[in-house]
């Protein structure tokens, strides 16, 4: 759990450069001199794992921070085993923990890719792509979305052919979908009943969708995804590790996100 992990590093930062700042301070109030040969076992791990965690912690908070693909829902632009990176600051930057913006950088535009925070249990991170902004009118009908009444274009690509842990949605309608902003690839699975319905996004809200659409758990269910739920921004997949398929898949490593 993302929150669970920043605490551990703030924790962990916080007690590492007290405990040595504290040494130095001692040794500073006796008049002493700082020497590695006479410093206790317990203020040399402090000074020692210090920087290490301070630097894991500014960069996994306002950078960018490694995420792992754990379902199909993204497929097929996302896989099962997939590693990505998520800009940590493209929407502004966040206090870690309490997740409290405190510098505005911009908003998420239509067809990004985007971590949040779950908004029906904000301890679990999922990842979809933004399809409805704020105010916008999104509809969704015969497996096709409309956005303020204007439908968006599909091209069939044929019959995907799945891979691996994927490898159950072989034989899906594989589909290039275009938002205007981007396009990028879909799958949808005939005979496959899909919910339908016209949703407004309420304003400082985004409405996402999974691009395995008869496969995703997301906004047509549970609603929008509140700004303050957002983490970033994922932009580029560095491993793949599938054991169903080959291990390493080294066909997606590199792959820029759209």
């Amino acid at each position: 759990m993302d929150i669970d992990f920043s605490f551990f590093l703030v924790i962990a930062t916080l007690t590492t450069g007290i405990t040595w700042g504290a040494y130095l301070l001692y040794l500073k109030s006796v008049d002493m001199p700082f020497s590695e040969e006479n410093e206790p076992l317990l203020v040399e791990y402090a000074r020692s794992f210090f920087p290490v965690v301070l630097i894991v912690l500014l960069l996994r908070s306002f950078i960018v921070e490694p995420f792992r693909i754990p379902s199909g829902s993204m497929m097929p632009t996302l896989l099962i085993g997939d590693f990505i990176l998520v800009n940590k600051f493209v929407y502004g930057v966040r206090l870690p923990v309490i997740n409290t913006k405190i510098v505005e950088l911009g908003e998420p535009k239509r067809g990004d890719v985007v971590v949040f925070r779950y908004p029906k249990n904000p301890k679990i991170d999922y990842i979809k792509r933004v399809i409805g902004l704020p105010g916008d009118k999104v509809s969704y009908y015969n497996k096709k979305v409309y956005i303020n009444d204007k439908p968006m274009t599909q091209i069939s690509l044929g019959a995907y052919q799945g891979l691996g842990k994927g490898e159950s949605m072989t034989g899906a309608k594989h589909i290039t979908e275009n938002l205007t902003t981007v396009e990028h690839s879909i799958l949808l699975l005939e005979g496959r009943q899909s919910v339908e319905s016209v949703y407004i996004v309420p304003n400082g809200h985004y409405f996402v969708m999974g691009d395995n659409r008869d496969n995703s758990n997301d906004s047509r269910y549970w609603g929008t995804v509140p700004e303050a739920n957002l983490v970033g921004k994922a932009f580029f997949i560095w491993m793949n590790w599938d054991l169903d398929y080959q291990g390493i898949n080294f066909s997606r490593i590199g792959t820029l996100l759209k």
